[in-house]
């Protein structure tokens, strides 16, 4: 998958891009990330890349120069999905990431500030994507956000596609509790049901605690779905992840 971003702040992305599951997919080959510096399209030599807002209003916004001039850059830019991060977009979910994850070429631009020149949001920008109902200064760490949901989809950057498969949201539902070993440990106890060997109860037992949680954490995610479609969803996610991991092993 080629991948591009664009920041005022490269040198953040350095140990992002080393380690974890973005290390790997960078070292396999899966995913082909550069990181290109904005203010190497400055405006003029003091490195400007800002300015006023024009009818007044707090902050600076990135100027369209720069923001233009470093997407003419990218080669390969045709058909590709370019975000710019923001909370003012539609928010990050499984899905989502996973269509991303299908694309194949993805741009992600950082903003600063006070923002970016609308001109480039609307003539440039094909997704505007919030991780969540909150401000940060700008949007490196939510670039960084969105790449780990989108890339651990492309096949072989998990080593296990089941992880991802039977996470949070995947199943329709929140995570259920996990353990492993040691089955005692400090006098904590794991489930009973859990070492029984009983499949069809665990299986049970799972979709019981992901519920519960689902309507203490997270009501809204079973709005639109009657409770028999929910279990379906997460029943056949679950047992396509056991399946898989059984093939893996076997």
């Amino acid at each position: 998958m080629k991948t591009a971003v664009a920041t005022l702040f490269p040198d953040l992305f350095i140990p992002f891009m080393e380690h974890g599951i973005i290390g790997k997919a960078i070292e396999t080959g899966r995913v082909e990330l550069t990181v290109f510096d904005i203010r190497e399209k400055a405006v003029d030599s003091r490195g400007s890349v800002d300015d006023y807002q024009f009818g007044g209003g707090a902050g600076m916004l990135l100027r369209p120069e720069p923001l233009f001039e470093t997407l003419e850059e990218i080669s390969w830019r045709k058909d590709a999905r370019i975000v710019f991060m923001t909370p003012q977009g539609r928010k990050l979910d499984h899905d989502l990431a996973r269509e991303l994850a299908e694309c194949g070429k993805l741009i992600i631009f950082c903003g600063r500030y006070g923002g970016i020149d609308q001109r480039f949001r609307e003539y440039a920008v094909t997704d505007e994507i919030s991780v969540g109902d909150a401000v940060v200064s700008g949007g490196e760490i939510p670039a960084m956000f969105l790449m780990e949901a989108v890339f651990r989809w492309l096949p072989g950057v998990l080593g296990r596609m089941e992880s991802a498969q039977s996470d949070s949201f995947a199943t329709g539902l929140l995570d259920y509790p996990r353990y492993t070993r040691p089955a005692e440990y400090r006098g904590m106890k794991v489930p009973d049901i859990l070492i029984s060997g009983n499949h069809a109860e665990i299986e049970k037992w799972r979709f019981k605690k992901a519920l519960e949680l689902t309507v203490q954490q997270r009501p809204d995610l079973l709005d639109s779905e009657s409770r028999d479609r929910v279990k379906e969803r997460f029943v056949q996610a679950v047992r396509l992840a056991d399946r898989q991991k059984e093939q893996k092993n076997g």
